[in-house]
């Protein structure tokens, strides 16, 4: 008899010692049973998401607006657990920016932010959550959060009398007024530079990011033929890129410019330089034609005003939404409808008068 019993019969508490260590192991091969939180800070999971966009290929401009938002609001909460992030931090400090907060603004205007700055960090804030939310399993504060309105602002165009009036604003300075000599107008020494840059954004609607990015070697001046690279070199949103063209025009312009450089034979030299020799970025090229926009008295003068004129100017030439499309480098159609209807628009206010 004594060889049928078992080490239970001996051990009474063996079997209870059995079912504890099964659930145990259980419970250790089981990731969502546990009931212990992962613990991440927002400055590491700022910086994890960061680097995992740059390396999804997000354009530069995209990361480093994702950067500044989230560090913005870092500064402004603390560095927090992610587990511990509310709907309410959320909400709490997208109200202080549309209430309390004044931004500090190259021009030193601290007028409060608009509502389509606001909807951009909603925008960065869904983004930052939803990556959490698929790669570490944490919870999206951020999808409670309806979404912030704005009123889309009218497309702003350049006259024809403007464009003039700017293309000589590149060419002279202001006049001169003195008591002994007569007025006059003195040639400016980048004036060979700033017109090609008018002109190629009138010829293409390139963004600042994708004419700042452009070398040399992208331009063909015997055809007119301009290639925006693919990735994030070329500038282009989502990385996108494509192939627009020049006219005569500013293709002298552009000759013009790059024969009295000392680089012009370089086609890895970029297209544009500032005066400190240095390639363009997109808030240098801003100031520069804002400060164009001052010498012509126009006001409102911005880069992205040039692309709206090329776009509204090749509809009204006879151009179609597909091939525009496909030039303005849009994604969707959407931003190429509101083009069609602002040029049906004023179709309609000539036929009235």
């Amino acid at each position: 008899m004594l060889a049928w019993r078992t080490a239970v019969d001996f051990f009474p508490k063996m079997e209870k010692f059995r079912v504890s260590k099964k659930t145990e192991a259980l419970n250790r091969s089981s990731p969502g049973t546990s009931k212990s939180k992962v613990s991440l800070s927002l400055a590491k999971a700022i910086d994890g998401f960061l680097k995992f966009k740059t390396a999804e290929g997000l354009s530069q401009r995209t990361i480093t607006s994702y950067g500044f938002t989230l560090g913005h609001w870092l500064n402004y909460i603390g560095d927090r657990e992610v587990s511990e992030i509310q709907s309410s931090d959320l909400t709490g400090y997208m109200a202080w920016l549309r209430t309390k907060y004044k931004p500090r603004r190259w021009k030193g205007s601290s007028e409060p932010l608009s509502a389509i700055s606001i909807r951009n960090v909603w925008v960065t804030f869904r983004s930052f959550f939803g990556w959490l939310q698929v790669e570490s399993k944490f919870p999206n504060p951020a999808k409670e959060i309806t979404e912030p309105k704005f009123q889309k602002h009218p497309v702003e165009t350049f006259s024809k009398e403007d464009v003039e009036k700017i293309l000589k604003a590149c060419v002279y300075s202001r006049e001169s007024q003195t008591e002994e000599r007569k007025k006059f107008l003195m040639r400016r020494p980048n004036a060979n530079r700033d017109q090609a840059i008018v002109l190629m954004l009138l010829d293409t609607g390139l963004r600042a990011t994708e004419l700042c990015s452009l070398i040399i070697n992208d331009v063909d001046l015997k055809t007119g033929k301009v290639t925006i690279r693919h990735g994030v070199a070329g500038g282009a949103k989502g990385g996108k890129g494509r192939t627009v063209y020049l006219g005569k025009v500013a293709r002298k312009s552009v000759w013009l410019y790059l024969a009295s450089r000392e680089d012009g034979d370089d086609p890895d030299a970029p297209l544009f330089i500032s005066h400190a020799d240095r390639a363009f970025n997109k808030d240098s090229m801003r100031v520069l034609i804002n400060r164009l926009g001052d010498r012509a008295e126009i006001k409102k003068a911005y880069p992205h005003k040039f692309r709206h004129t090329f776009a509204i100017t090749y509809l009204r030439s006879g151009g179609d939404v597909f091939t525009l499309q496909s030039l303005l480098g849009h994604g969707s159609l959407d931003m190429v409808r509101h083009y069609d209807k602002k040029k049906n628009l004023r179709v309609i206010n000539l036929a009235q008068k």
